[in-house]
């Protein structure tokens, strides 16, 4: 009767599951539709349904439709990045920061803002408006890389050496950030100030070009790493008893992370709670299953940042809002309801 039940229950939790994912991809194309007609130009959806001349063709093609991919392209990375960290260290609280992603990628940008002028005129030219993005993405990498390898030791790694580690990292690079600021002028302030509460609008094909091959492809793989997520959660050794190779584990999920919220951090700047929320969110709704857990946060993560991003252009239209601004806002007091609602089943 016991397995009975149980069965029942795994086969409840499924169908619910379900459910959420079909929901959750109705919405992406709700929010998707509602991106495309939202602007200051005041352009409406019925207005290209009625047939597009040249200036909406031009809004639609150059400006929305870049907007809605790259606000898709950048949730759905932050979110699943969010799960796979949290799944790795058994913490609700981990996000991509903890590898050296946000750390590293913001002391890039801020190096190549203050100290782009100095590079050769030739180099300056090649590189042009995508050098923090590059420089970010570099920073990003670079600060996760010099974390695995301080966390390694006889061919392991070490989760909470990692943890450690990251926060050292992490004040590092604030440090040297600091450095940095107090070396900028005014005009590069405003630029720092920009990118460190992200915006999608930079947002253009060639930069979507460029970090679709980082962020798809872990995107699309994440689910195969939904059974090892699951029994690590039992913890490492009973992870190695049931076949995990951990360790294998470890590194295909903390590179993937660097990969895509490196990317997105890359190309969009320091957006905050999506990576943090969307998995608990998640987790009320559906339980803990990474094989759910996964494929729903890349469409909730979709989903809220494009409306996030709705709400940023249109609020003080035609003025905009960083998007940063909108996810703390919107993500701090749900995530503080979060943490109320757990505490009330018996907390974290």
């Amino acid at each position: 009767m016991v397995m009975l039940a149980e069965t029942v229950d795994v086969q409840d939790r499924s169908l619910r599951a379900a459910r959420v994912t079909q929901g959750l991809a109705l919405a992406l194309v709700v929010a998707g539709l509602a991106s495309i007609g939202s602007g200051a130009t005041g352009v409406s959806l019925f207005d290209m349904l009625d047939g597009l001349t040249a200036r909406e063709a031009l809004i639609l093609w150059d400006i929305r439709l870049p907007r809605l991919a790259m606000g898709a392209l950048v949730g759905a990375a932050l979110a699943v990045s969010g799960a796979l960290m949290q799944g790795l260290f058994r913490n609700p609280l981990a996000d991509p920061g903890i590898v050296g992603v946000g750390a590293g990628a913001g002391l890039g940008a801020v190096l190549a803002i203050v100290l782009g002028g100095l590079l050769p005129a030739t180099l300056s030219a090649w590189i042009g408006p995508q050098l923090v993005p590059f420089a970010a993405f570099l920073g990003g990498w670079a600060a996760t890389l010099a974390l695995y390898r301080l966390a390694s030791r006889g061919g392991s790694v070490s989760v909470a050496t990692m943890l450690l580690a990251g926060i050292a990292l992490g004040a590092l690079a604030g440090a040297v950030t600091g450095v940095l600021v107090y070396m900028a002028d005014d005009r590069q302030l405003r630029d720092l100030t920009f990118w460190g509460m992200g915006s999608l609008a930079g947002a253009s094909w060639a930069k979507i070009t460029a970090s679709l091959p980082l962020i798809v492809p872990v995107l699309a793989l994440s689910p195969l790493l939904a059974r090892g997520l699951n029994a690590l959660a039992l913890g490492e050794a009973q992870a190695r008893h049931i076949g995990i190779d951990t360790e294998r584990l470890k590194r295909i999920t903390i590179l993937g992370v660097a990969a895509s919220a490196g990317a997105a951090v890359a190309i969009a700047g320091g957006i905050g709670f999506i990576g943090i929320v969307v998995p608990h969110l998640l987790r009320l709704a559906t339980g803990p299953n990474h094989r759910f857990l996964l494929p729903n946060a890349a469409l909730l993560g979709a989903s809220l940042l494009v409306l996030a991003d709705i709400f940023a252009r249109t609020l003080l239209a035609p003025a905009e809002l960083p998007i940063g601004i909108v996810t703390a806002l919107v993500g701090a007091p749900v995530f503080l309801w979060i943490l109320l609602q757990r505490r009330g089943i018996g907390g974290m």
